[in-house]
């Protein structure tokens, strides 16, 4: 499979490599069969956190006979140095390796301190210095505190949402990192499940040698179309730069990306599909979500408490309850058109 370098880290990493979020859906064996055959099929880079429940533990599962021969990133949200300190070694064990290839800071609101010998990153300075990390990263959502990491030069790798729906400063974005030699890691290839076109993000991803995409995978048939792409890479034609620009042109303006840092919500709520819904039923197939069962489910949206808690987690700052509403509303239309096809 083709490699590309990640940044100043040196490491060389499979273009399409693993975001191992979703296998923490799935029970263990699954995982399992799933991460090994993804390893046997080539690809090298496994990207996890502490926050994604048990997946770092099928990582180690699955993954830590072939320690050596693969780059496992994770990121921690801890806001001490202390509790950074019991997330690494939680990390450490779960995965049964003795380092860490890229250690990121998990969605920052904001720049660490690099004087403050108390902080998290000095914490990551630290555990460098006794090898239990190789190189530092941040994730982010937010663009001011990317654009910011990218020049720093305190990180080696910076992790951002990039997906052929994004615009012209997010690709400006994967510039600055490229000249600073930052890694650049790109989440939400998918925005989420929005792009309609897995042929397409491939492609567009391959317009960017230097962006490495970490597709989440959770189901065997995910995984066998992403290596089925890079085995024979389609090509970037007309029909597909006109098909990205449709795409581009409906959803202009906010968005949800699913990233899902508005949860919990006090009412119940499934914030992160909800507030797409309608976006999902009119772009993939959409009988599961007009069955009776599901119909019901989604009346706790009634129950909002416009609390404005989501709204305040927001990274990207935007009115979530009223984006919510709208896409229910517009959901229940489409609810009472097409009922009868699943009764």
């Amino acid at each position: 499979m083709k490699k590309v370098r990640l940044g100043k880290t040196g490491l060389m990493v499979t273009k399409t490599s693993f975001g191992a979020l979703p296998i923490q859906r799935v029970d263990r064996a699954t995982a399992k069969s799933i991460l090994q055959n993804a390893y046997h099929a080539g690809i090298n880079y496994f990207d996890t956190a502490r926050a994604y429940t048990d997946s770092e533990e099928k990582i180690g599962e699955a993954l830590a006979q072939f320690r050596h021969s693969i780059v496992i990133s994770t990121k921690t949200a801890a806001k001490t140095k202390d509790q950074m300190v019991k997330e690494l070694d939680t990390s450490l064990k779960n995965m049964k390796t003795d380092y860490i290839d890229i250690y990121q800071m998990h969605n920052a609101p904001a720049l660490p301190d690099p004087e403050d010998p108390n902080s998290v990153y000095a914490g990551m300075l630290e555990a460098k210095r006794q090898g239990k990390i190789r190189h530092i990263g941040i994730t982010a959502h937010r663009y001011d505190v990317a654009w910011e990491a990218a020049a720093s030069g305190l990180f080696d790798t910076v992790q951002f949402p990039l997906s052929y729906l994004s615009d012209q400063r997010d690709l400006d974005l994967l510039n600055r990192c490229e000249q600073y030699d930052v890694g650049f890691i790109a989440m939400k290839a998918l925005s989420g499940g929005l792009c309609s076109s897995a042929k397409a993000v491939f492609a567009f991803m391959q317009q960017h040698p230097y962006a490495v995409p970490i597709y989440g995978i959770q189901r065997q048939s995910e995984l066998d179309e992403f290596l089925a792409l890079d085995a024979n890479p389609p090509v970037f034609d007309e029909e597909m730069k006109a098909l990205i620009e449709r795409e581009r042109v409906e959803f202009a303006g906010e968005f949800c990306r699913s990233c899902g840092y508005c949860m919990p919500c006090p009412a119940g709520i499934e914030i992160p599909t909800v507030a797409r819904l309608h976006l999902l039923v009119t772009r993939s197939p959409y009988q599961r979500y007009i069955t009776k069962e599901y119909y019901e489910s989604l009346k706790v949206v009634d129950q909002c408490l416009h609390c404005g808690a989501c709204s305040s987690r927001c990274p990207y700052q935007m009115d979530v309850p009223s984006m919510v509403r709208k896409q229910y509303d517009k959901y229940l239309k489409f609810y009472e058109e097409h009922k009868g096809e699943v009764e």
